[in-house]
């Protein structure tokens, strides 16, 4: 069972939430918190495997939350959760160290999948998000080739070498 402290400052958002997780036999939810100081105190408190974050709080914001709740160095690993779909957001939650980032316009089952993958200590990242976190990424690695980073190259298969075959031997 995967506990979970809910964190939104819209009281209709975490109703909304608990209903669904509550009526999931894999999680529990152990609290719901308002603002980033409650979402730390309860988090110290409570334990929970996963705090579900909003972003945008009155007061410390989701980000700063996230920060704080994972140099505390405890268990507890965090996804955020937030209507707003701006990398700027994205970024600065995975920098702070959240486990994931996903949108308010995610399938139930994508949250619910989404929490179980953080709660094992894996990554989840929005689709709409996924291909320009690539695509920056991939503008700082270097090119196997010697390409500057950054420089475009069609890397599909068929540019390639294939498996070398063996030169047939005379006898």
């Amino acid at each position: 069972m995967t506990t979970v402290l809910i964190v939104d400052d819209q009281p209709l958002q975490r109703l909304g939430f608990r209903m669904l997780l509550e009526n999931n036999p894999d999680t529990s939810v152990v609290g719901q918190a308002a603002h980033g100081a409650e979402a730390l105190r309860l988090a110290a408190e409570l334990r929970p495997d996963v705090v579900l974050m909003d972003i945008r709080m009155p007061g410390m914001d989701g980000i700063e939350a996230t920060r704080r709740i994972v140099a505390s160095g405890g268990r507890t690993k965090v996804l955020v959760l937030t209507t707003f779909d701006l990398d700027a957001y994205a970024y600065g939650a995975l920098r702070a160290g959240a486990g994931g980032f996903l949108l308010k316009d995610a399938l139930p089952e994508e949250l619910l999948a989404g929490i179980r993958a953080v709660a094992a200590g894996d990554a989840v990242v929005a689709p709409a998000l996924t291909r320009r976190l690539l695509d920056t990424f991939m503008e700082h690695v270097p090119d196997p080739e010697g390409a500057e980073p950054g420089a475009r190259r069609d890397h599909r298969l068929r540019d390639r070498p294939g498996p070398r075959r063996p030169t047939p031997t005379r006898v």
